[in-house]
């Protein structure tokens, strides 16, 4: 059987599914003495002969391999492994998890049997993508927020200004989406889960903020007597006190620009 994927689902001939832990399932259905058989016994229109009758070193393909020209018609070969992911599978995968959610099914009663059928995919197709859940629940996450902007790599002031722009419109996008805050103040009570979550998403936005904030005192922007880390909290911190902790306070679209000029200006009384 096969699911929308063009791949096999993790179903049997023996009725049982696979586990998270087996390998890829073999692309020939029928028992398996001889990896590959049929190469050997069928009728072959395959101009190079020699290939058959020399000594084989049976084995599955390398996912980096280059694949052999055969010439003849091959009608009994499955799709080979190692193909381009189906782009059309994965949406139906998150957009079943986003589904299910959306019906009041809480993360912790989610398993991957019931996301695969309700994909209309095998459990196989899941696991070639994602480890397990809480990886693939990530990926739903990051998938609902607004999309991290592209930076200049080479700036300072404007990627930090780009960086805490982005960090307001997500805090805009929770609040907007009752299921996305839902599915935060269930990850928080998950550690698995949200250690995941802060390890593949938190993590490398925090590490793309210091290094703009390094580009920005070594190019004279900002100063250089100060630890990286406090600047970086003293930028961040009155965006994730509004978008965290006080919920209920405003997130303008002028918000960055003029806690930036704050910050830049000092809080200090001017003096004449």
């Amino acid at each position: 059987m096969r699911d929308q994927d063009g791949e096999r689902d993790g179903t049997r001939e023996d009725g049982r599914n696979d586990t998270p832990h087996e390998q890829e399932p073999s692309p020939d259905p029928e028992p398996r003495h001889d990896p590959e058989p049929h190469r050997d016994h069928a009728p072959r229109h395959d101009p190079e002969p020699h290939r058959d009758h020399a000594p084989r070193h049976d084995r599955e393909p390398q996912r980096d391999e280059a694949p052999r020209h055969d010439h003849g018609p091959r009608h009994d070969r499955e799709p080979r492994r190692g193909r381009p992911r189906s782009a059309a599978a994965e949406r139906a995968i998150l957009d079943a998890v986003i589904a299910l959610l959306e019906a009041g099914e809480p993360l912790a009663g989610l398993s991957i049997e019931r996301i695969a059928r309700t994909a209309g995919v095998g459990k196989a197709t899941i696991y070639r993508r994602w480890s397990g859940k809480e990886e693939l629940f990530v990926d739903v996450v990051r998938d609902m927020e607004p999309v991290d902007p592209p930076l200049s790599g080479t700036e300072g002031l404007a990627d930090l200004r780009i960086l805490l722009e982005s960090l307001r419109t997500r805090g805009l996008a929770q609040r907007s989406s009752a299921l996305l805050h839902n599915i935060f103040a269930q990850m928080k009570s998950h550690p698995k889960l949200w250690d995941e979550y802060f390890g593949t998403v938190i993590a490398p936005r925090r590490a793309a903020m210091l290094a703009a904030v390094r580009r920005a005192v070594a190019a004279g922007e900002l100063r250089d007597d100060l630890d990286v880390e406090l600047i970086d909290d003293l930028f961040v911190g009155p965006v994730l006190v509004r978008t965290v902790h006080r919920p209920e306070a405003p997130l303008p679209d002028d918000l960055v620009d003029r806690l930036m000029t704050a910050l830049l200006q000092g809080l200090a009384p001017r003096r004449v």
